[in-house]
């Protein structure tokens, strides 16, 4: 091989360098836009299905009564929090964001407490990229309302036979990893606001004026 054909490599290779780094530039201004411009109908969107569930997620409530609170975490973090209240005004319960890591991604759930929050009242998944036909299980009806009755106050657990303790949640079959990635989302949001909204419900604010 001549020097002419070395040089000439040599440049063919800085070419292509070139041309992967213009790409990902092009690619991450790209991915940069679409955040952009479809970030805010996302998070609206995510918004409106939360109030949709509001009511199944606290009987008895009514969506259109629902008060949203801006609290500080047991982790120092500001967390939008759903005050449930019945249509004549009166606290009903509690909706709780919570994400975690699944088996597959990032896991998005609402929680549902007792306004003393001793008693979850339901579970809704707001987003999963869990293996279809397995994990996915976890936005199902049947999985959901294994978690409704349940304490509050202790942390709940997963095992693979029929549960025999109150705080027990009987895992998916062949879906254990994301099903124990639920339960443990719920745990941990539960205990990073459980202090500030029983402090909220002990300054006397239970009805909505």
């Amino acid at each position: 091989m001549t020097a002419m054909d070395e040089q000439g490599k040599r440049i063919s290779y800085i070419g292509q360098a070139w041309l992967v780094i213009l790409l990902a530039l092009c690619f991450g201004a790209a991915l940069a836009l679409v955040h952009t411009t479809l970030g805010p109908r996302i998070a609206e969107n995510k918004r409106n299905e939360t109030y949709s569930v509001i009511p199944v997620l606290v009987p008895g409530s009514d969506r259109d009564m629902t008060e949203e609170l801006i609290v500080q975490s047991r982790s120092g973090s500001d967390v939008r929090v759903y005050k449930a209240f019945t249509t004549d005004g009166k606290h009903k319960g509690w909706v709780i964001p919570a994400q975690g890591q699944g088996f597959a991604d990032r896991i998005e759930l609402l929680i549902g407490q007792d306004v003393d929050l001793t008693t979850i009242t339901g579970m809704y998944v707001l987003a999963q990229k869990e293996t279809p036909g397995l994990g996915d299980y976890i936005k199902g009806e049947d999985f959901r309302d294994r978690f409704r009755g349940k304490p509050a106050d202790r942390p709940l657990v997963v095992v693979k036979t029929d549960p025999r303790e109150e705080n027990e949640i009987q895992a998916l079959t062949g879906a254990t990893i994301s099903s124990e990635s639920v339960t443990d989302t719920i745990n941990s949001a539960i205990d990073n606001l459980r202090e500030v909204l029983l402090a909220h419900n002990s300054s006397g604010a239970g009805a909505r004026k």
